[in-house]
């Protein structure tokens, strides 16, 4: 059975070493334009808890972006709205992380927003005194376990073929997007069925070794996949080029399934732990959108736009 060949753009196992050439594709293929800022914390990733819902302090895009007076970024250096959400949560933790005894006052961010590994580990113990998720309880697993058999078939399997349009540093994601989206709209409406169109535009523009076949991966397994690839893709019905661009860690894929193999489904007992797994990550979520709110609303904060709240954190 053959397995895809393209581990290092997230839909395949890896173990063909790809990744090397996949980057390399990436910087003859893409659009290079001004290198955007680094994020503040490799360590941390706030995308999951981030929204844009309410305004505090909000300026023009000539005013530096700051939390109780701590810039956020150079002087002429404004980073993209969503980079200065990051940077925003991730100078709260550090502020908060100064409070409670667990790091110097004068350990702080870079102007490109990268904290140090003390920060990070001091904002780990932060978040483990203050946050607490309990185990759920079998009732609980059970009841999601029911509502979402798909996340927890053994054995499932999905022939498929890609396009990737590689994230690279100094990369105009717009631009990206649009070509993106450009792709699947092309790949989605080819009207000349003779032509294998999709094979025709792998070949042509995605950034994955796997152009040469045409985007072909061969079947894929769950596990061989970057998580937010196969959640996309696996435990579905659709076959055909998917409506939607896929996001992952490495960048946008245009998508076909061509074929689906099902899955078994297991027994309850026998994936109880996974199911408790994901729901304490859910709750985790949760708690840290909850805190965030929380010291983002007795925060000054100039130039970004943050959630916040006046209540207590509900564990």
């Amino acid at each position: 059975m053959q397995h895809g060949t393209s581990g290092g753009c997230g839909s395949g196992s890896g173990q063909c070493g790809c990744a090397g050439k996949a980057k390399a594709d990436a910087a003859t293929r893409a659009e290079p334009v001004t290198t955007p800022p680094k994020q503040i914390a490799q360590k941390f990733d706030f995308s999951a808890v981030a929204s844009a819902s309410s305004t505090v302090a909000l300026a023009g895009h000539g005013i530096q972006a700051s939390v109780n007076s701590v810039a956020l970024h150079a002087a002429g250096d404004r980073p993209d709205d969503n980079t200065l959400r990051q940077r925003a949560y991730g100078e709260l933790l550090r502020q908060e992380a100064v409070s409670a005894g667990l790091l110097p006052k004068e350990d702080i961010a870079t102007d490109d927003g990268i904290q140090s590994e003390a920060a990070a580990q001091a904002i780990e113990k932060l978040l483990e005194s203050v946050l607490v998720v309990p185990a759920p309880d079998e009732a609980t697993s059970r009841r999601f376990f029911t509502a979402n058999p798909s996340r927890f078939q053994n054995g499932e399997e999905v022939r498929a073929r890609h396009i990737l349009f590689a994230v690279t540093p100094g990369m105009d994601v717009v631009r990206l997007r649009n070509r993106a989206e450009a792709a699947l709209l092309d790949a989605r409406c080819r009207e000349d069925k003779a032509v294998d169109r999709f094979a025709a535009l792998a070949k042509e523009l995605s950034n994955c070794p796997s152009a040469t076949d045409g985007g072909d991966l061969g079947w894929l397994t769950k596990g061989e996949c970057a998580p937010e690839f196969a959640r996309e893709v696996f435990g579905r019905t659709e076959v055909g080029v998917l409506p939607r661009l896929v996001h992952s860690r490495f960048g946008l894929h245009v998508v076909e399934v061509i074929e689906r193999k099902p899955g078994e489904m297991p027994e309850f007992e026998a994936v109880r732990g996974a199911v408790a797994q994901v729901l304490q990550q859910q709750t985790y979520v949760t708690a840290l959108r909850q805190y965030l709110q929380l010291i983002a609303g007795s925060a000054h904060i100039v130039g970004v736009e943050l959630d916040t709240a006046d209540s207590p954190l509900v564990q």
